[in-house]
Formats: structure tokens, sequence, C-alpha cells
């Protein structure tokens, strides 16, 4: 049976993952509690006052920081405040509506990645914003069965979550989500998801999700070995009710 066999949300973007049973979606809405947080590389260009999509690129993400995995974040939504712990720097707690914390914490990325940013850190956040790292791709899916093809081409194991998504599927075949059209829908459980379009990969799947050692070349695998660099798919949501893992997974035409 298809199924649903993982969720996960990273509140502050390009950090841990955060591992839920179950979650309340909304029609229309981005997925809970996910990139509410994102910490600027230099100056980005995004307004509080009027909060648009930024590019990736501007932010502290594995594609440029991969040693990044190695800071792990544990986020208490309800108090508002981050714990991080890394191998060397960055042990704290922080309250990230709190302006002096927020400072604290900007001022220690500065000096773990000293010599390598494009500008001070700034952590960003807005009620009414994402930061997502496609526009319209309010949730992501990704296809455990692509990932076992994917490890096999590889000769390696690879962890599900270099690709970072909210959804993991389980039951399918390997890489039939790249057969959803857009527009075609997902049902999981009772909620339904609109299908986006596939996920183009980049160097952020080659870090080790635990250690951020650059030990898997992801995308050169995905394009040598079918000819594209996809992997997993952005939805958006059309129905909305609590969904848990274990549900069933149905794709309609």
């Amino acid at each position: 049976m298809d199924r649903l066999a993982a969720l996960y949300r990273y509140p502050l973007k390009g950090f841990t993952p955060e591992c839920v049973a179950e979650i309340d979606l909304e029609a229309g809405a981005a997925f809970p509690g996910d990139r509410l947080y994102a910490l600027e590389n230099g100056p980005s260009g995004f307004d509080p006052d009027a909060p648009a999509f930024v590019s990736k690129s501007r932010f502290l993400v594995l594609a440029k920081f991969p040693r990044l995995a190695a800071v792990k974040t544990a986020f208490d939504a309800e108090a508002r405040i981050v714990r991080i712990s890394a191998p060397e720097a960055l042990i704290g707690a922080y309250d990230l509506h709190a302006s002096l914390d927020r400072e604290r914490l900007e001022r220690a990325f500065e000096a773990h990645l000293a010599g390598d940013l494009q500008g001070p850190v700034r952590l960003l956040s807005h009620p009414r914003h994402r930061f997502f790292d496609d526009l319209l791709g309010h949730a992501s899916a990704i296809n455990l069965a692509s990932v076992r093809e994917l490890s096999r081409r590889l000769g390696r194991d690879l962890d599900p979550l270099r690709f970072r998504a909210n959804l993991y599927l389980d039951g399918l075949e390997p890489w039939a989500e790249l057969g959803w059209p857009p527009g075609a829908k997902v049902e999981v459980g009772d909620a339904v998801f609109n299908v986006f379009k596939p996920i183009v990969r980049c160097l952020a799947t080659h870090a080790n999700p635990e250690t951020g050692a650059l030990d898997a070349e992801v995308v050169s695998a995905l394009f040598e070995g079918y000819g594209h660099r996809f992997c997993g798919v952005y939805l958006n949501v059309a129905r909305g009710v609590r969904i848990a893992v274990g549900d069933p997974v149905e794709i309609l035409a």
C-alpha cells in the first residue's frame, strides 16, 4: 500500500529537520511550521514591510555552507526559542523574538563562518511569509523508492533527509512522481494536494545531513543516470485536514 512514511518541517531554513507524527493542513496555506526563519548571508533585498520571494542563494544554506549540517537546532515553537549546538561553537539558546538574542545569534554565526560570508548575518522572519526555495512550492514530497534506486546507482545508501522534504512517501514505483503532471491530485489520508512541478536538485544534496561532509555526487548521478536533475515534487494544499504518518496515499488522474 502506498503510504505516508514520514513528516518533517524545517523551522530555520537550511538547518535541522523536525520530525512530526501528524500535522494540520490548511487549503492554500504553507506547510505548518516550515521555513519560518532564515539567516541572511549579506544584504538579500528582503523587505520586512513588503515580504517577497528571495533566492536561497542569499541565505545560509547547505548548498554554500555544507558544514552547517553539523550545526544542530531544536526549535520550541510555543516559547519561540531555538537551541543550537555545534562541534566547536554556537552552543546556546536564543529567543527569536527578542532583539538582543537575535543579535547574539547573528554574531555567533558570523564568528562560526568567518571569512566565508558575503556580508553581515541577519535573522529574517515575517508572520505572513515563508522562506521557500520556490515561490509557489508550499510543500515538498519525496518518493522513498526513488531514493533507494538512486542509492543503488551510487553504490551507497543515501539518507532521504538529504532532500529536505516535508512528506516522504513509500510504496510507489521508483520515479513515479516524475510522471505526475502539474495539477494532478495526490490524496494523503483525507487531505488533497495539487502537484506543482518537479524539484531540481542542487549541491546541497551532496552534503551528508549529519556531518556536512561532501560524500555523494547526487546531482551528477541524477543527470548521468536518468538525464535529469529531479528528485521529488513541489505540492500545494488543495484540501486541508490533519494528516498523520501511516496515512494511505493515492494518486488521482
